[in-house]
């Protein structure tokens, strides 16, 4: 059997309908469900995408819509289909854990029906299902058996973050939160990558997944996987992350740790990256320090990194907007030579690039694709960045 490989960011927010409610109130406006599958099909060169916030009636209604209107069709293997892009709908919930801390979990579901029937069941345990990423009020193991009777995946969401987190904000061990038997996955968050979580064991059996968790349109992509698959639909999604029938996660594209904005504790008064963690700065003294995914991945770790025979390569990916001096409307005529981010990304020829661009931002995705880059790193809510050299 010949398997596809195809890309996919799992983890992107709705910012609002298209009439203008509020869904993820920290998403971009024009973050709606119709311009989340436009970008992803036409500019990103994306083969699937997992649209979070499916959950909400209002945008349930306008996927209803579009499927009737035949915008987007329903794929038998579970999904809808909009041009080249599969999409996988989802949501993020958001569990307590044993002590003061909470975590997110992203499920997902294979069709509209199946995603409303679960919506009927969590709006009895939820405060405003219109909205993204409510607190569940209910019993965490009733939840973990919903989602596997709707045929639904499990994921716990950008696992080290220091908010929101099963290990940064819940718990020293997923074990002591979740039943690992019902996890599908696990997503690493934008601040590590596959070398930090393999120093974790119960982490091993698992498959990672590296999402964007996209609050605005230009940062879906910004990490995605390859998928080795049969085609782009759910029951393959479900398949691959379970390593079944030769279905696998081939790869996982995601930031150098070093940009993300969590890596590095810092200290938000004097804005210095910290070693390990104390009972304060010890620049300034302060007590108003983040602690970042590096030293709370030291901090837990069980074991120096092992990885298993199933992991897949882990390929740093620097965003086209990481990229110096890659601005709006050069990006707009490399992608009118070019196509889509993705080809961009890993194909167009650099001579091409550098012709449309210039030498310097050639140089730049050379190394990119190199990964040859260096970078300033990030912490504490700031981003890194690429050093312009």
């Amino acid at each position: 059997m010949t398997l596809k490989r195809v890309f996919a960011d799992l983890h992107i927010h709705i910012g609002r309908t298209e009439s203008g409610l509020p869904v993820k109130i920290t998403g971009a406006r024009n973050l709606t469900f119709d311009q989340i599958v436009r970008e992803a099909s036409h500019r990103k060169g994306i083969d699937m995408i997992g649209i979070i916030d499916a959950h909400s009636p209002p945008v349930q209604e306008e996927i209803a819509r579009n499927l009737d209107r035949g915008r987007y069709t329903e794929l038998k293997g579970g999904g809808f289909r909009y041009g080249a892009t599969t999409v996988i709908p989802g949501v993020e919930v958001e569990v307590k854990g044993p002590g003061k801390g909470a975590a997110h979990l992203l499920a997902y579901f294979p069709s509209l029906d199946v995603i409303r029937s679960f919506s009927s069941w969590l709006a009895r345990y939820v405060k405003n299902m219109q909205l993204s990423t409510q607190r569940f009020h209910g019993d965490l193991r009733e939840l973990e058996e919903k989602v596997e009777e709707c045929n639904g995946l499990l994921i716990p969401a950008h696992v080290f973050t220091p908010f929101k987190s099963v290990y940064g904000s819940a718990v020293d061990r997923m074990a002591d939160l979740l039943n690992l038997d019902r996890l599908s996955a696990v997503e690493l968050g934008l601040s590590a990558d596959s070398e930090m979580a393999d120093r974790i064991s119960e982490l091993e059996p698992f498959s990672f997944v590296t999402n964007s968790d996209a609050h605005s349109l230009p940062k879906i992509g910004r990490e995605y996987n390859e998928l080795a698959v049969k085609n782009p639909d759910f029951m393959e999604l479900k398949k691959a992350l379970a390593r079944k029938e030769g279905r696998r996660v081939a790869a996982n594209y995601g930031l150098n740790p070093k940009l993300g904005k969590y890596h590095r504790t810092r200290c938000l008064n004097c804005d210095k990256l910290l070693s390990g963690i104390g009972s304060g700065c010890p620049f300034c003294g302060s007590i108003k320090v983040i602690q970042g995914v590096m030293d709370r991945i030291d901090r837990i770790s069980d074991r120096t990194s092992r990885h298993p025979e199933h992991r897949p390569p882990y390929v740093y990916q620097v965003p086209l907007e990481f990229i110096p001096k890659l601005g709006p409307k050069t990006l707009d005529r490399l992608l009118g030579r070019f196509g889509t981010e993705m080809e961009i990304l890993h194909r167009a020829p650099l001579d091409g690039i550098a012709e449309l661009a210039g030498e310097g931002i050639a140089h730049h995705i050379r190394l990119a694709r190199e990964r040859r880059l260096e970078f300033e790193e990030g912490g504490g809510g700031s981003y890194g960045r690429v050093k312009n050299g």
